[in-house]
């Protein structure tokens, strides 16, 4: 199920806000004779028993087959947190936390990566290996994070097992990130799974970054898509035009994730859970080191956590140090995908970063010059780690690789194009104003120019009116989109 659909906009979240507002009201009305804490405790089982069934409803909606893998994802680790929890000894937590990553990573393996290692093995030796063909699960690479993060946090005695399955299975499945992300640490939120407050301004600004990412995704995202899908179809292309779908694609990106993270941290608001921020406006970056502080921030710092500082981090000597970098940027292109094009894409980051850190006459390059930089360099990323959307006819026999070449030859002048020509020029007049306000709000100016008239006390009451006015018109405009079909799922549900 999409957030950017009518079933969820308008039938099942509105079913899940009543059930858990309601249901909970009254089962604590129910305790009450027991006792405040008892009524407490009672209506927060009662919301976490709500966000679970709603959330493997949510999940089952496509996929009901892969509902069972999810459940028995929730049985595994909250099996190997009690076990962890309970261990008397270094080496029995030792033993079952290597039990649940070697459960996950052989589940994700097997969905994600076996194919790719099978086509890669039959390559080398010229076998006819049968592929597994097995349909990828949503979001498996975010949950399958989430839950490692839960058990080795219980095992350095960061946080307590938790012995409640329910609040455990509804931390797994919590609807609102649990196909896109962002990747909410166990520790984030362990106390709000307990405890946790409801007010109406929380439930409005919940509501108003709902309808903001909302926005971003329907309107700017889904509309660049568009010029994407035709650029790909076109059979007169032009270096500007290959241009313009780089660039376009840079937009599109940031705008489809960063919209689904905006929704989903609302959602988060709404239900009493505060979750992270998972973008900081990644294309005002002044050095790629500081892009990637800002982009996908969730799975930047759980691969610092989880596995650069583990291997030593930078207190080590420099060999050990330049391993430790291709180690995590290998990783975080694998996690990305199984394609060599998301590996290399990974690569390029590491090999960025320690140029980075090698030649620091790169800091000192006037400010404009060095956001000139970090943008070409993403830039050129995002066209490798696109490579694979050039494969329309869905052919197992093609290379990304190759894709990716040919259109970098191609934006650089050496695919034997025109510079520009018609073909370019009509989509370029009719996609000029989507791209333009793409790239505004690309930049924090938007933000900050609401943020100051909301604190002016001349415009204050006007301010907060003109808010709900120009939400009310969003949703409307949203819903138009969603009813007229144009629209698309998430990119990141493919990892």
């Amino acid at each position: 199920m999409l957030f950017s659909s009518i079933p969820f906009l308008y039938y099942f979240l509105p079913a899940v806000i009543i059930c858990y507002f309601l249901i909970s009201k009254l089962v604590g009305l129910a305790f009450k004779p027991m006792g405040e804490e008892k009524s407490y405790r009672a209506s927060i089982f009662t919301k976490n028993l709500i966000l679970l069934l709603f959330s493997l409803l949510f999940y089952g909606w496509g996929e009901p087959l892969y509902v069972f893998l999810m459940i028995g994802s929730i049985l595994m680790f909250w099996l190997c947190g009690l076990a962890i929890g309970k261990a008397q000894t270094k080496r029995w937590k030792r033993v079952w936390l290597i039990v649940s990553v070697v459960l996950s990573l052989s589940a994700l393996g097997v969905f994600k990566y076996a194919d790719f290692f099978i086509d890669n093995f039959n390559k080398l030796t010229g076998l006819n290996v049968t592929l597994l063909k097995l349909a990828l699960p949503i979001g498996i690479s975010f949950y399958t994070f989430q839950c490692l993060s839960y058990t080795i946090d219980v095992y350095r005695g960061n946080v307590p097992s938790q012995k409640d399955i329910v609040a455990f299975g509804a931390y797994v499945t919590l609807f609102p990130q649990l196909i896109a992300g962002p990747i909410v640490r166990y520790i984030d939120v362990a106390r709000e799974l307990e405890s946790r407050t409801h007010t109406l301004e929380k439930t409005y600004l919940g509501m108003r970054r709902f309808l903001i990412g909302l926005g971003k995704k329907i309107i700017i995202a889904d509309n660049i898509a568009l010029m994407l899908s035709i650029f790909r179809q076109s059979a007169e292309p032009s270096v500007l035009f290959y241009w313009m779908y780089a660039i376009g694609f840079m937009l599109n990106i940031y705008f489809d994730f960063s919209g689904y993270s905006d929704m989903a941290i609302g959602l988060g608001k709404i239900f009493g859970f505060n979750f992270i921020e998972n973008f900081n406006y990644p294309y005002m970056s002044k050095s790629v080191a500081e892009f990637w502080r800002r982009w996908h921030m969730s799975l930047g710092s759980w691969f610092r956590d989880y596995v650069y500082i583990p291997l030593g981090g930078n207190r080590v000597k420099k060999l050990r140090w330049l391993f430790n970098t291709f180690v995590v940027w290998f990783l975080t292109g694998m996690w990305h995908g199984a394609s060599w094009n998301f590996i290399l894409w990974g690569v390029l980051y590491a090999v960025c970063l320690l140029i980075e850190k090698f030649i620091p006459a790169i800091g000192k390059l006037p400010s404009v010059l060095r956001r000139f930089y970090t943008l070409f360099v993403v830039c050129i990323g995002f066209v490798l780690f696109n490579a694979d959307s050039a494969n329309i006819d869905g052919l197992r026999s093609f290379n990304p690789l190759n894709a990716a070449w040919n259109d970098l030859r191609c934006m650089f002048g050496f695919g034997g194009l025109p510079f520009v020509n018609a073909t370019t020029l009509y989509y370029l007049r009719s996609y000029l104003v989507v791209l333009v306000v793409a790239i505004i709000g690309a930049t924090p100016l938007m933000k900050n120019t609401a943020n100051r008239l909301s604190e002016s006390k001349r415009f204050g009451t006007a301010t907060a009116v003109f808010g709900f006015v120009l939400m009310a018109a969003l949703l409307l405009i949203c819903t138009a989109y969603m009813v007229d079909g144009s629209f698309s799922p998430f990119l990141y549900f493919r990892f």
